[in-house]
């Protein structure tokens, strides 16, 4: 059915999402914040994924995921599109826990950079949240660790000098590729450091989305369609994943919002 839709669909723009559980808990809601600046209804591509790496396949429970940089968001999005092209790419760190080295992760943002620029793409990107990992005491980061990435032996200060480099390398990667880097600030996370707070995810995304640059007229648009409180028709399914080690694939796009926005999730 939403196939079928989807090609007599107009969407006026197409956003691209690129995260991991932050994204995930609020992907409505960081949608509708895009929408408030860029407009709507909109064709939306994202990868997201509790634990989700950037590089890797990575498995949460009973579920794995390709890296981001290795799923079909990439082939949909060199598909043809004379849209304004709108990219948030967040969650950077995962990786850092995953015992890969700063360069490594570095480079997997860049790649994915440099696709999206070649879209001529407006792209938000948040730095690692460092002030609060670096305050984060030694038996939180153990109880976190083991909790989250049970495989990971880096010690406290292996991961935040670590995520240091990255901090950093991020900033110099904002600067060269000229785009936009948003700091997070330590009152939005919660106690494991990486996380919001849910009660202020809200805020933190209204804060982070108005990096979003736009037009009078989109602007004109923008206010003419935002519907904060629309809901999910359909909800939508990743396109490819792994359960108990079974391949489960799901035809794209697989949600709908209120407006008729498409999301395809990958």
């Amino acid at each position: 059915m939403l196939t079928a839709l989807y090609q007599q669909s107009s969407p006026v723009n197409r956003i691209v999402l690129l995260g991991a559980s932050n994204l995930t808990l609020s992907l409505r809601l960081i949608i509708q914040q895009i929408q408030h600046h860029c407009g709507g209804p909109s064709e939306v591509l994202a990868a997201v994924g509790h634990g989700r790496s950037y590089g890797e396949s990575s498995q949460v429970l009973i579920r794995e995921l390709p890296g981001i940089i290795a799923c079909d968001l990439w082939s949909q999005l060199e598909a043809g599109n004379t849209r304004p092209t709108y990219a948030f790419l967040t969650d950077i760190g995962n990786d850092v826990l995953y015992g890969f080295p700063p360069h490594q992760i570095l480079q997997w943002v860049t790649w994915c950079v440099e696709q999206l620029q070649k879209q001529s793409a407006y792209i938000v990107m948040t730095n690692l949240p460092i002030v609060s990992i670096e305050s984060m005491p030694e038996w939180r980061y153990q109880l976190f660790r083991n909790l989250f990435y049970p495989s990971c032996q880096l010690s406290r200060n292996e991961a935040v000098e670590r995520a240091k480099v990255i901090h950093q390398g991020l900033i110099e990667l904002a600067a060269r590729k000229q785009l936009i880097l948003c700091e997070q600030q330590p009152e939005w996370m919660s106690m494991d450091g990486i996380h919001y707070v849910y009660w202020k995810r809200r805020v933190s995304y209204q804060h982070i989305c108005a990096h979003f640059s736009v037009s009078r007229n989109q602007a004109d648009l923008a206010v003419t369609n935002q519907r904060f409180s629309q809901k999910w028709l359909q909800h939508p399914r990743f396109a490819y994943q792994k359960r108990f080690g079974k391949e489960k694939r799901c035809p794209q796009p697989s949600g709908l919002l209120a407006d008729k926005t498409m999301v395809f999730l990958y």
